[in-house]
């Protein structure tokens, strides 16, 4: 019997009520994986849509053997999606990404390349140095974005600029210390994966891409960025507890990586592992 491949790439895409952009996207994601000429998987995770997302999905993996699909009994949120993909993907790198495709499929070269230059996690970034944003948000979605992103700096995330681009990479073994025990569900499950990584002393890079703003997205800006910085909060103190009842060593789940990683000039990314130091700047 022959032995399947294990995929060298997991492309990963949520999909909540998205029959209609949905095609056009796996399409496109296709065109990209097929043109590469190296083994990989895609799977699309359906989070209890009520439109023909789910009929859609399933058309077009009949037709593409190395699509599955996984469909959540109901609708739990996009970390919940993103989370039963990542721990279901065979791949040794997987990637999340919106279904909307605000950031191209092509740019995970970028993130590839960081990964090859070793950290564990590379993150699409709309605010490094070398990002390219093609079409700009509302104004009161900046003014939200750039809030949370703040407040996060200041509460538990120091060093990262944009931790909420949905385009991010992950190793294997990276993916199933973020994910397996993810306790926020919906929009806010970004930041709790970063600071998982960051209690691991995992080396993350936050990556400039091309970006575009699509329509469409159903955050709620002031609701969901409040309940989004209130979890991240929660979560940070129940880790900040955990960690005080055992040893350095086990709290980061072995010997942390906290060394710099000069991800490279070339790729424009900012390199950041474990906590960083106090009173460092943003």
């Amino acid at each position: 019997m022959a032995t399947v491949p294990i995929p060298a790439l997991s492309v990963i895409v949520p999909a909540f009520n998205e029959e209609a952009r949905l095609p056009k996207t796996l399409r496109r994601i296709r065109d990209f994986c097929d043109g590469r000429g190296s083994a990989y998987e895609v799977l699309v995770v359906d989070d209890g849509s009520l439109d023909g997302t789910l009929r859609a999905m399933r058309e077009v993996a009949s037709a593409w053997p190395r699509m599955r699909v996984i469909s959540l009994p109901q609708n739990e949120g996009k970390g919940a999606a993103v989370r039963a993909g990542m721990l279901a993907a065979r791949g040794a790198r997987r990637l999340f990404t919106d279904a909307d495709m605000s950031t191209p499929i092509e740019e995970v070269v970028k993130l590839e390349a960081a990964l090859e230059r070793g950290a564990d996690v590379g993150i699409g970034s709309r605010a490094a140095p070398d990002s390219r944003v093609e079409v700009g948000q509302p104004q009161y979605r900046r003014v939200m974005g750039r809030s949370y992103s703040y407040l996060l700096r200041r509460l538990a995330l120091p060093g990262l600029r944009d931790t909420q681009c949905g385009f991010k990479l992950f190793t294997a073994e990276a993916a199933a210390v973020c994910f397996t025990h993810l306790g926020c569900r919906r929009f806010g499950f970004d930041a709790e994966v970063l600071l998982r990584a960051q209690r691991r002393g995992m080396k993350v890079a936050e990556v400039g891409v091309v970006w575009r703003h699509e329509g469409g997205s159903r955050v709620r800006p002031w609701a969901d960025g409040a309940a989004m910085v209130l979890d991240l909060w929660r979560l940070h103190r129940q880790l900040d507890r955990a960690s005080s009842h055992r040893s350095p060593a086990q709290a980061a789940g072995g010997t942390p990586r906290t060394s710099p990683a000069a991800i490279g000039p070339s790729t424009g990314a900012a390199s950041w592992s474990g906590r960083a130091t106090p009173g460092a700047r943003d």
